[in-house]
């Protein structure tokens, strides 16, 4: 079932374009993200969905009726529809179970549920200034989960955590869909935040949508260069190395083959593939980087061991259906 229409939206502003229009839509359950380079759009486009911000063109529906926004409604906002922004903002100086009692709209089971969930219990009675950055977050979730919504919108949740804070937060995201039957569509300029959670992934440079499809689409077939540098390291292999790499393989003018690092296999030299030398290699904790120089191009391989040191001759190969050519 359709949870959220959104049809052709664009923001103009007087000289500056912020959103090119945009269309895409989200099935009840589906975990789907926006991901970008900071200043691409993201945030406001998020805020349209939730009725915070006015669109130039086009429009949002939720929940089969249509999201109105600011210049529309006294309130802004739609029934069902959830906004967590990068900042708490809650009440100051109120304890925790005054800010959550004054919000539900759940049964006390149903409520304690989301408290449970969302690993607050232990904060009820404190005050709002005597929690973290991570716990606030926490307790702002759990405010907007009882209020019973159906749609979450999530603004960069991780952006001001520390890693152990942000690990919690994932963990109660990724429950959301589960425990409460929440569809969730989240924000975040770091796409390694989405690629284990998101069912799809929408991409955004600057306003305009430039590739949508699932994580493994848009990490090893990015539409460009921008994109595959969002969903981690690359390579880009330029020239004859291409064809050493590729036998066989015809490349278009101004195109290059992208290699992740982690779909180079090195071996001993002589073997098929393109001929290197290793100028470096540096353990990066879950694996070790190799760094290769070839004829045209330097390549980083990872690899999960290696006896390799600066100097060695190797050979460098694809794994099976590696590569990827992109226009440059």
């Amino acid at each position: 079932m359709e949870l959220l229409r959104v049809s052709d939206i664009s923001l103009h502003e007087p000289g500056n374009t912020v959103l090119q229009p945009i269309s895409f839509s989200q099935r009840q359950g589906q975990k789907l993200a926006l991901a970008g380079e900071s200043g691409a759009g993201k945030s406001t486009l998020l805020q349209i969905i939730a009725g915070l911000i006015q669109p130039t063109t086009g429009s949002v529906h939720a929940n089969g009726s249509r999201v109105r926004g600011p210049q529309d409604v006294l309130v802004p906002g739609h029934p069902g529809v959830a906004y967590l922004s990068q900042k708490s903002d809650l009440p100051q100086f109120l304890r925790v179970e005054q800010v959550l009692r004054y919000a539900n709209m759940r049964p006390e089971a149903e409520a304690q549920a989301v408290y449970e969930l969302c690993r607050i219990d232990h904060l009820m009675p404190r005050r709002t200034d005597q929690l973290s950055g991570g716990e606030q977050q926490r307790v702002a979730l759990a405010r907007l989960l009882l209020g019973v919504p159906q749609l979450l919108l999530l603004d960069e949740p991780f952006s001001n955590l520390d890693r152990t804070h942000k690990r919690i937060l994932q963990g109660i995201i990724e429950e959301l869909g589960t425990r409460l039957g929440i569809t969730c569509l989240l924000v975040s300029h770091d796409a390694a935040d989405v690629l284990g959670w998101a069912d799809k992934i929408l991409v955004l440079h600057r306003g305009r949508l430039v590739q949508q499809g699932t994580p493994q689409q848009l990490y090893y077939q990015p539409v460009d260069e921008a994109t595959a540098a969002l969903f981690g390291d690359y390579n880009l292999v330029r020239g004859a190395d291409r064809r050493a790499l590729l036998p066989g393989r015809r490349f278009p003018k101004n195109t290059a083959l992208l290699v992740r690092p982690e779909q180079l296999r090195l071996g001993p030299a002589g073997e098929d593939g393109a001929a290197g030398t290793v100028r470096d290699v540096r353990f990066l904790g879950s694996y070790w980087e190799v760094e290769v120089a070839l004829p045209q191009n330097t390549l980083r391989a990872h690899t999960g061991t290696t006896d390799l040191q600066p100097g060695d001759a190797i050979g460098v190969a694809l794994v099976a259906d590696g590569g990827w050519s992109i226009s440059v």
